[in-house]
């Protein structure tokens, strides 16, 4: 199914006083970046443990692996050859899920024990699991890009379900679950957003308001409204559901500034990369006053940030780089 939303450039009203930061508490980050030890391994998609230890895959290098923040050490656990780590993510007790993007499965890690378990994809077209995310109640949802499907893992049965994207080659990217448990998604090889039924995993696909948009990433803030960034266009955007209404606004890096990366903070502050630019440079958005912060540089360049986290514990937001380091932008370091 296909849904025209009405794009209107109109102002939504706030949300209740309190939800949102004071305009005034933007703040300017401060980036930290540890070099991770095993070369050109493309360290991305990092995740907070419940000890604070920050996990993170090496999609080249068939790993997940944990920084120490403190001590700025390493620890790996090798993956098979050729499995392809896109993403992971951490549970509350610490068990890592990850997407096994090369080799069809999403694999369940032991921390303390490093025992791996895969749980296959019950579909051969389901070739590249790409991006999960918990929903709170016993489940992941996921993407699987080239597969053209989205899915859902049950934790505790292990069962997986399946749903083709109607669109061929929609190319469904990042992932999230809005505060009111809907699951949403970008389509990346198209002009759609794409809202997944928690319970029945069926796909209703959204336009975007121009041909030409991409979305990559998407957030959502507790108000209800979808973030996404627009790739091809350079452009940060917002889906109101139960209103219908779109709005965008052009990034300071313009159109080809390729945002990527994005996070929300415990503030409802928008945060994204400018992977377009060299080096990337981080950027965040109030809501509010509908303004941009002064873009921050990623001190080693960064080459592109593919995903970003929101660490409330630290007040930070951790990302990988294709200059091979984990790094941290701590939001309000320097108050």
């Amino acid at each position: 199914m296909i849904t025209r939303l009405l794009a209107l450039l109109v102002s939504m009203p706030l949300a209740a006083a309190g939800s949102f930061a004071d305009p005034a508490d933007l703040p300017t980050p401060v980036i930290d970046e540890w070099q991770v030890p095993w070369e050109n391994t493309r360290p991305r998609d990092p995740d907070v443990g419940p000890d604070g230890d920050v996990w993170f895959v090496g999609q080249r290098g068939d790993y997940v692996a944990a920084l120490d923040p403190d001590s700025g050490g390493f620890r790996r656990i090798d993956l098979d050859a050729g499995t392809g780590p896109h993403n992971l993510i951490v549970a509350a007790d610490g068990t890592i899920y990850y997407a096994g993007n090369r080799a069809a499965h999403i694999g369940r890690i032991d921390p303390a024990s490093g025992v791996i378990e895969k749980i296959p994809m019950p579909d051969e077209g389901a070739r590249d699991p790409h991006t999960l995310v918990f929903d709170g109640n016993g489940r992941i949802f996921f993407t699987v890009q080239g597969g053209n499907m989205v899915g859902r893992l049950d934790l505790a049965s292990e069962d997986v379900t399946l749903t083709d994207v109607p669109t061929d080659n929609a190319r469904p990217y990042g992932i999230v679950v809005a505060p009111d448990g809907a699951v949403w998604a970008t389509a990346f090889g198209t002009n759609k957003l794409l809202r997944i039924d928690p319970a029945s995993v069926e796909v209703a696909e959204i336009l975007l308001p121009r041909d030409e948009a991409r979305p990559r990433r998407l957030q959502a803030t507790t108000d209800g409204r979808i973030w996404y960034v627009d790739y091809a266009g350079g452009v940060l955007g917002f889906l109101h559901p139960a209103s219908g209404i779109f709005k965008e606004y052009p990034v300071p890096g313009g159109p080809d500034s390729r945002p990527y990366g994005m996070a929300v903070d415990d503030r409802n502050m928008l945060w994204f990369v400018e992977s377009g630019l060299s080096p990337n440079r981080l950027v965040g958005f109030d809501p509010v006053t509908e303004s941009f912060g002064d873009p921050v540089p990623v001190p080693s360049g960064a080459g592109t940030v593919r995903h970003m986290v929101y660490d409330g514990e630290a007040d930070a937001i951790w990302f990988g780089t294709d200059t091979n380091t984990i790094a941290r932008a701590r939001l309000r370091a320097a108050e």
